[in-house]
């Protein structure tokens, strides 16, 4: 598991180099079923506008995927808000549910057969560095970044 599993961001880092425009974006999607693979489009499209590479791509659909359907299955969320940031070849990904209150997902070993339980065993194998920040009114932020 990650060093940094559950602390908070460090700043992003400035951007270097010719590729260093720093962009973003904000979205909220309803927390639905097919919200997920409208999420999963949005990332893709971006990455591609934005030039990064095809593995950093693939990379955060996967994720998004794992941490909206998480939010999903976990709170009781009405929506459901994805946060993209990239500088360079590093990606950042946020995405924020309604949850109840100061839950703190954590990744477990599942049965062998069952149909759930490796979302963040999955997210700590692909991303650099992720975590989470619980708000004491609700809800929390799962983040991660992707380099090249």
């Amino acid at each position: 598991m990650s060093s940094l599993h559950g602390t908070t961001p460090l700043p992003f880092p400035a951007p270097v180099g010719p590729r260093s425009e720093k962009r973003g974006e904000r979205f909220e999607l309803p927390a639905l079923a097919a919200s997920v693979a409208v999420a999963r489009g949005r990332i893709g499209s971006r990455a591609d506008e934005w030039g990064l590479p095809d593995t950093v791509r693939d990379t955060a659909q996967l994720i998004v995927s794992e941490l909206f359907t998480n939010a999903l299955l976990h709170t009781h969320s009405h929506r459901v808000i994805c946060r993209l940031e990239s500088a360079g070849a590093l990606l950042r990904i946020e995405v924020a549910d309604e949850g109840a209150g100061p839950a703190r997902p954590e990744p477990r070993s599942p049965d062998p057969g069952a149909e759930h339980g490796r979302g963040l065993m999955l997210l700590d194998a692909l991303a650099s560095q992720w975590g989470v920040i619980s708000f004491e009114h609700g809800g929390c932020t799962v983040w991660a970044e992707i380099t090249s």
